[in-house]
């Protein structure tokens, strides 16, 4: 199959895929391989596990920055990331006004 784009690849693009039309079907996918895959959806939180999931990443040679806003966010593991020099930005309470600040 060959993709065509209208601007040259020198151009930033917000994505480039085969067909965004896919996007609908493939989001009902990954619903329900979460639903399958409890274990890891729980390293969505910044918690032990997943410092150790975002050291395993920059290892692999993985560009990685965290920023969490929940309730379960372990602020010791956040510092921990941070002070290795990991661009995180969580902490335990932090509210939505927060979190959109770290986003930005």
């Amino acid at each position: 199959m060959s993709i065509k784009s209208t601007t040259s690849m020198s151009e930033k693009l917000p994505y480039k895929v085969a067909d965004i039309g896919l996007a609908i079907w493939g989001g009902n996918a990954l619903d329900i391989v979460e639903n399958q895959m409890l274990g890891l959806m729980c390293l969505w939180e910044l918690t032990v596990e997943m410092a150790i999931l975002i050291e395993t990443l920059i290892t692999l040679g993985a560009e990685v920055q965290w920023s969490s806003c929940n309730i379960s966010t372990q602020d010791h593991v956040a510092a921990a990331i941070a002070k290795a020099g990991i661009p995180v930005y969580a902490w335990k309470g932090e509210m939505e006004e927060g979190y959109l600040w770290c986003t930005k």
